[in-house]
């Protein structure tokens, strides 16, 4: 029977589980090792490919992990483990328009490139993003041109994943830039900055800050809505920002009990589903603006995708 299913990951139950979204039954979970973190799924929906972060928060010390997780969606099982040590603490994770896959390591600030991830085993190269503590990155559709989010230089860097000769543009656009959101024509880079309270919008083409509005309290992450909308999780304020994308100005406040941690939204419906740090999933409607319903999940809901399955 075709079900909508939710993929999520499990950060502190350390899995990768399956909701039913309809009922909000936990169906099934793949245990990882401690602490995996971002995830991206195949054009096909065949495989997913979460990062082994290792370590709980970007403020907590460790080496973090290597490896990245292979899991076939459809078996409901972890295919492999592709180490790609030295580079560590996993966390940024994307695939073009071709199916290659891309990793971002945090600690050494280097973005990695596997071509076939269905089956190589190693990288095919690897590039510096030109910042420190490089946390999460936008990429274009077609992989040329990828944009790091870097914690402790407080910058924001273009560079060139296929050009290593290719210097990073960096842009100062203010204190812990984490959430991002590429524009749709990918002219625009917006960008929440955590500690500036703030949330700018960048010019790709010079890297150069054209507009800035201020946000709640630590505005953590930055999500795209297909109608141009802009969705900001603000960690500090517990709530949900809509965010007017041509002027910054907020649209509308959504005060919540517990903290966003991240949001994916259905490929159909108006429905976005918010992971909170109390353990719940939230489905949250766009076009009213409120939350329709939650469901309980294990410790620390992370990044989530729908897909379609027989069950």
């Amino acid at each position: 029977m075709n079900r909508e299913i939710l993929l999520l990951v499990e950060k502190c139950s350390h899995c990768f589980s399956y909701y039913d979204v309809a009922t909000g039954e936990r169906l099934h979970s793949i245990a990882l090792d401690d602490y995996p973190h971002e995830f991206v799924v195949d054009r096909d929906k065949r495989f997913a490919y979460v990062g082994h972060y290792g370590v709980e928060t970007s403020g907590h010390l460790g080496h973090g992990g290597t490896q990245i997780f292979q899991i076939d969606i459809p078996g409901r099982r972890l295919v492999r483990k592709i180490d790609i040590a030295p580079f560590n603490r996993l966390h940024g994770m994307q695939m073009d328009q071709d199916g290659r896959l891309y990793a971002l390591s945090e600690d050494r600030a280097q973005l990695v490139v596997i071509d076939k991830p269905a089956t190589d085993s190693a990288p095919r190269r690897a590039v510096p993003t030109g910042g420190i503590k490089s946390h999460l990155f936008a990429l274009t559709r077609d992989g040329r041109t990828a944009f790091s989010m870097n914690l402790l230089s407080h910058t924001v860097t273009k560079f060139k994943p296929y050009d290593a000769t290719f210097t990073p543009v960096p842009c100062a656009p203010g204190e812990k830039p984490e959430g991002y959101a590429l524009s749709a024509d990918e002219k625009t880079l917006l960008v929440t900055n955590r500690w500036s309270n703030t949330v700018c919008a960048i010019d790709v083409a010079t890297m150069q800050v054209t507009r800035s509005a201020p946000t709640r309290d630590d505005a953590t992450r930055l999500y795209l809505y297909r109608d141009g909308r802009l969705v900001a999780t603000n960690y500090g304020d517990r709530s949900l920002s809509v965010i007017d994308p041509a002027t910054l100005q907020e649209l509308a406040h959504i005060p919540m009990e517990a903290r966003a941690i991240a949001l994916s939204y259905h490929p159909e419906e108006p429905l976005a589903f918010v992971s909170q740090d109390n353990d719940r999933i939230g489905i949250f409607n766009m076009e009213t603006l409120r939350f329709d319903r939650f469901f309980s999940t294990q410790r620390e809901p992370d990044v989530s995708q729908l897909v379609l399955m027989d069950w």
